[in-house]
């Protein structure tokens, strides 16, 4: 009986997640932020003396949206 049937379990490290350099990320994350920016501009303020866009085009795509976010249109 000098043999074990049961295998000794391994000791493992924890794996340790891949470090990211601030410049990879804040590009992306510039452009996420002017994104926003622009959706929020549509949705909220595209209509009245700022519009970039005649008629009420944009106004009736975003007009669900406005409401959920609780933006007065009417």
């Amino acid at each position: 009986m000098a043999q074990s049937a049961v295998a000794q379990p391994t000791v493992t490290t924890p794996a340790v997640p891949a470090k990211l350099p601030i410049g990879a990320i804040a590009p992306w994350a510039v452009f996420l932020g002017i994104l926003m920016l622009v959706l929020l501009y549509f949705v909220g303020a595209e209509q009245g003396a700022t519009s970039l866009v005649s008629g009420e085009g944009v106004h009736e795509w975003v007009h669900d949206a406005r409401h959920l976010l609780g933006f007065p249109c009417h």
